[in-house]
């Protein structure tokens, strides 16, 4: 077994810009469907990027050719607490036994931590 932990944090308005600038080139390029469509304000985009790079970190691997940001997926249980699940390619490449995120939004930025327990 072995427990790692990941973080991530982003500027808001970094989001809200690129958002501005590429439109949904730039979502669908991190956002897979259901994201996309219940995403609406830049706090929680930014919330799910940050999310995402704390999940790589955690995995040891960055967004890159072993994970990609579209192998994420970041969802709410029925108490609102957030989780991620990953593609079922993704989750062969990196076996997942456990996993715990959290994510924040405060003073213009978001935060994630993500810890996961691998099997080794």
């Amino acid at each position: 077994m072995m427990i790692r932990v990941g973080t991530d944090i982003t500027v808001i308005d970094r989001i809200a810009n690129s958002k501005k600038r590429f439109k949904e080139r730039f979502l669908r390029h991190y956002l897979n469907d259901d994201e996309y469509n219940s995403s609406t304000s830049d706090a929680t985009l930014a919330g799910l990027w940050a999310s995402k790079e704390a999940i790589a970190k955690a995995l040891g691997c960055g967004i890159g050719s072993e994970l990609s940001f579209l192998d994420i997926t970041i969802k709410k249980d029925k108490k609102g607490a957030p989780f991620f699940e990953l593609s079922k390619e993704a989750l062969e490449y990196f076996p997942i036994e456990e996993s715990s995120l959290s994510i924040t939004h405060d003073g213009g930025v978001a935060m994630a931590v993500v810890v996961v327990k691998l099997a080794t």
